[in-house]
């Protein structure tokens, strides 16, 4: 497969701040590409600049086969983009925004009323078609503007975290949709998340992208496979001194501790858990709980960047539970 978007050295700094460093990505044709990282990662960076939105510090980078520098405007006739903040007239109706869309891209008018349909029908908005947008709801307003992001054809699709602030069923659907929309109309999708479950459930490729900069890329179960073994959980409030303890036993290999928990990498879990247990009793430690599970993307961004992703809002993302903490101002 020929790449759809090559990235080289691709860097954008403002001022004395580095946002993307040396950025070198390839993305195959049809593929759906997750960029994964916390907020203030580079994320959204990167795909202002793919999107010519951004001029790159230096390096350079192609979109379907285009310069994003010296054919910027071919480029971006050739995407669409969804944005992070929503961008569609809730003056209008759903149609009306699809009708003004397509004139800015220069969809020729004899095509305008069968594109617009066949997009309508795509995200299933045929029957609020000519309802005003002010009676959409949140996740109705986000499939009309993939709708609308798809009137003229492009070939690559930017979706920059497209299920922020949505339930958790609307969440789902939106998923739905945009598998459906790659498969169905051969488009590549490139998505920014910090949804470690959006990334897992959506991407054929996942870029783990952190202070600018990738420190892993590969399928997301190939990532989670390179941790082998299984993750212990363990939540005290002497987590440090619980993991210098453990260090100096040499009882379980990688140790990171995010807050209050302990992730405790290891091969044979239900062998060394008891042995955990039991040591954190004899010190007089209190564990609070302990849970087991499979390696997740979550575990993969803490073994990379020794950290727990944070989103907006004071939550911090371990996998795929999102644990509230009351913020320290």
């Amino acid at each position: 497969m020929s790449h759809i978007i090559e990235t080289v050295d691709l860097s954008k700094k403002f001022g004395a701040l580095t946002a993307v460093e040396r950025l070198n990505i390839e993305v195959e044709k049809g593929e759906v590409f997750g960029l994964l990282g916390p907020n203030g990662a580079g994320k959204t960076t990167t795909i202002s600049m793919l999107c010519t939105i951004l001029k790159p510090t230096s390096g350079t980078a192609t979109v379907s086969g285009f310069d994003i520098v010296r054919q910027a405007a071919e480029v971006r006739r050739s995407i669409g983009i969804v944005f992070q903040e929503p961008s569609v007239d809730d003056r209008l109706t759903g149609r009306e925004n699809l009708v003004m869309h397509a004139h800015l891209y220069g969809v020729p008018a004899g095509e305008r009323r069968r594109r617009i349909e066949v997009v309508l029908k795509l995200v299933e908005l045929e029957d609020r078609a000519d309802d005003l947008l002010r009676t959409y709801s949140s996740g109705m307003r986000r499939r009309l503007e993939i709708a609308r992001g798809l009137i003229h054809y492009p070939k690559v699709l930017f979706l920059d975290e497209p299920t922020i602030g949505l339930d958790p069923q609307t969440r789902e659907h939106i998923w739905a949709y945009i598998r459906e929309l790659s498969k169905r109309e051969d488009i590549t999708v490139i998505l920014t998340t910090h949804y470690m479950e959006e990334a897992d459930r959506l991407c054929d490729r996942v870029a783990i992208i952190d202070y600018g900069k990738i420190v892993a890329l590969d399928t997301p179960q190939s990532l989670k496979e390179k941790l082998e073994g299984e993750i212990i959980t363990i939540k005290t409030k002497d987590a440090d001194r619980l993991s210098k303890k453990l260090g100096e036993a040499g009882l379980v290999g990688k140790i990171s501790v995010v807050g209050d928990e302990l992730k405790l990498n290891v091969k044979e879990a239900h062998a060394t858990l008891p042995r955990v247990v039991e040591m954190a009793a004899g010190f007089g430690i209190r564990v609070e709980y302990v849970s087991l599970h499979e390696p997740d993307l979550g575990d993969v961004f803490l073994h990379y960047t020794g950290r727990g992703i944070r989103a907006e809002g004071g939550e911090e993302y371990h996998g795929f539970t999102a644990i509230r903490r009351r913020q320290i101002r």
